[in-house]
């Protein structure tokens, strides 16, 4: 019995040290083969999101945050400057990243665009009033945008300077033969009035005075303000409404302040509005105003458009283009505006510093004017530097993984990638 109980107790001894013997290992070496991120990356076989770069996975796939395929991971940047990185070469084709070496006058052409409405034209304006004092009791015209024509009736209105006066004409009426003069006098009191003859003529062969006068309009136009109400008192040259001569409309633009010294007055602008998008428009600068508005720091550009079909509507988007020279005194290089990344107050570009490799660093540059399809430098490149003009997103997102400096992280250092401590993430 007691040799039993051994045996067993010498078998299960040697069960477990077999056992130790050929699984002991296995635990610890898989844990350390799957956090050992360092070997992956050696391998090609870390991948990270190129907008999100904390976001790191053993194997290709989407981005658990923003769904984008994934892209492998930098590997180690040994032997570079400090603020330099290398990218992988599947990494670059993955995201198609293409790069340009600039030069003068290298992308675009010389134009400059701006952006504006089409306003009234004020010089077209003109005003209605009232021509003598009373009170409104009709108003025919009501409705913003409404065309008024010359000689329409456009209110009536009741006035006791004009009943008193009207018993002063039907008694002037009578004696003309024998005051020619005085009934001459009071007529010309009513014309000032603006009542027209046939009402004064109706009013002499009745014999009754009228209380209430129509107003006709002496202007037309569309209306664009209206500044009175029915049973509203009304003075002597109070306006009643205004009237915009629409046949011809401002379009009028605004212009940074460092622009303003590249246009000038008669300059020719093509012009295209978001509610005709095929239909094209011409006309000159007809005014720059000589005053910057100091909360947008912008300058007012107006140009005069021809409106005889009434397309052209105030209140509509205009886009503008005109045909400048380049600023040669202050810059000489011309980079797409695809190369540019915007930090607020910076403007950062990637530059390939090695034509073999695909190692990139970080440039601060400084904008000039904004050219068709791209950005001048007044610094921060120079002529023949080799710039990333696509993909630049993803260029940047790899410079925040190795904590290079980055839109974001200007002074560079560590980012926090979510794998902090394990061996072969930096």
């Amino acid at each position: 019995m007691k040799k039993n109980v051994l045996y067993s107790i010498i078998a299960a001894i040697v069960g477990l040290l077999a056992g130790y013997l050929i699984f002991g290992d296995t635990s610890d070496g898989a844990s350390a083969e799957e956090h050992d991120h360092g070997q992956e990356m050696a391998s090609g076989q870390m991948w990270t999101c190129s907008m999100h770069p904390q976001i790191m996975q053993p194997e290709p796939g989407d981005c658990p945050i923003c769904a984008m395929d994934l892209i492998p991971a930098a590997s180690s940047d040994d032997g570079l400057a400090k603020d330099q990185f290398k990218m992988t070469e599947n990494a670059m084709a993955l995201a198609d990243i293409q790069t340009t070496v600039v030069g003068s006058g290298s992308v675009g052409s010389n134009s400059l665009k701006l952006s504006g409405k089409i306003a009234e034209n004020v010089d077209e304006m003109a005003t209605q009033p009232a021509h003598f004092n009373g009170r409104i009791d009709k108003l025919f015209i009501k409705t913003l945008g409404e065309k008024v024509h010359m000689g329409q009736a456009i209110a009536q209105i009741y006035s006791p300077e004009l009943v008193a006066a009207q018993q002063e004409l039907i008694t002037a009426y009578r004696l003309k033969d024998s005051q020619p003069e005085l009934y001459a006098a009071v007529r010309n009191k009513f014309r000032n009035w603006k009542i027209p003859d046939s009402q004064l003529s109706q009013i002499e062969a009745s014999g009754k005075v009228q209380t209430a006068f129509t107003i006709y309009a002496h202007v037309s136009g569309v209306v664009s303000e209206i500044m009175v109400s029915e049973g509203a008192h009304i003075a002597d040259g109070h306006p009643i409404f205004k009237v915009a001569d629409l046949r011809t409309v401002w379009a009028v633009f605004d212009a940074y302040e460092n622009k303003v010294g590249r246009l000038k007055k008669g300059e020719e602008i093509d012009m295209v509005l978001n509610s005709y998008p095929d239909k094209k428009y011409k006309a000159k600068i007809s005014f720059i105003n000589p005053v910057l508005n100091s909360a947008t720091r912008t300058i007012e550009v107006r140009a005069v458009l021809k409106n005889s079909e009434g397309q052209l509507k105030p209140g509509m988007f205009v886009a503008g283009t005109l045909a400048v020279a380049p600023d040669t005194a202050t810059t000489t290089l011309i980079i797409p505006e695809s190369a540019v990344l915007w930090t607020g107050k910076r403007s950062v570009v990637y530059v390939k510093v090695d034509a073999d490799e695909p190692t990139f660093e970080m440039r601060e540059v400084s904008l000039g004017d904004a050219l068709d399809g791209g950005y001048s430098i007044v610094s921060g490149l120079e002529n023949g530097d080799e710039i990333v003009t696509h993909g630049t997103f993803t260029v940047d997102a790899a410079a925040q993984l190795k904590g290079k400096k980055s839109m974001m992280n200007k002074q560079g250092g560590q980012t926090t990638t979510g794998h902090e401590g394990h061996e072969g993430v930096e």
